[in-house]
């Protein structure tokens, strides 16, 4: 989880919305990335696409024993796409200031484990009392 807090950090020091994830195969990060909608004028590069993107192409086996790390709970287009991969486990820094789908994707058979962490709440919401309409317009408000 300190290699996505470390993306988040990236992203708000960018000016960007500080969310970051990282995915991890067999105990090694292969992908990391952080929220860069403002930075690249992205209507979908939330942090856990950003993070598979720079993961590149894998294979499928690959994704089936990865884990991703966020210090969000991922909203429905991320959870869509850790579904249609199959990863089988979420890690989730915080689920305070946003919940995603987090049931549904329980349903689907998806582990996943919200850790509440301390930091990404402040961090969190020390952005959406500075922004709150970019963070609006970030979860479609």
């Amino acid at each position: 989880m300190e290699a996505a807090i470390e993306q988040a950090r990236i992203g708000y020091s960018e000016g960007g919305i500080p969310i970051g994830s990282v995915l991890v195969i067999d105990d090694e990060i292969v992908g990391r990335g952080h929220n860069r909608r403002v930075q690249r004028g992205s209507v979908i590069l939330h942090a856990e696409m950003d993070c598979l993107e720079n993961a590149g192409r894998l294979n499928a086996s690959d994704y089936r024993r990865s884990v991703i790390y966020s210090t969000l709970s991922p909203c429905s287009m991320c959870s869509g796409a850790i579904l249609l991969y199959r990863i089988p486990k979420v890690v989730v820094g915080e689920n305070q200031t946003f919940q995603g789908p987090e049931e549904d994707v329980r349903k689907q058979g998806v582990d996943l484990e919200v850790i509440g962490s301390r930091e990404c709440i402040e961090l969190m919401q020390k952005f959406i009392q500075q922004n709150p309409n970019l963070w609006d317009e970030d979860i479609g408000e």
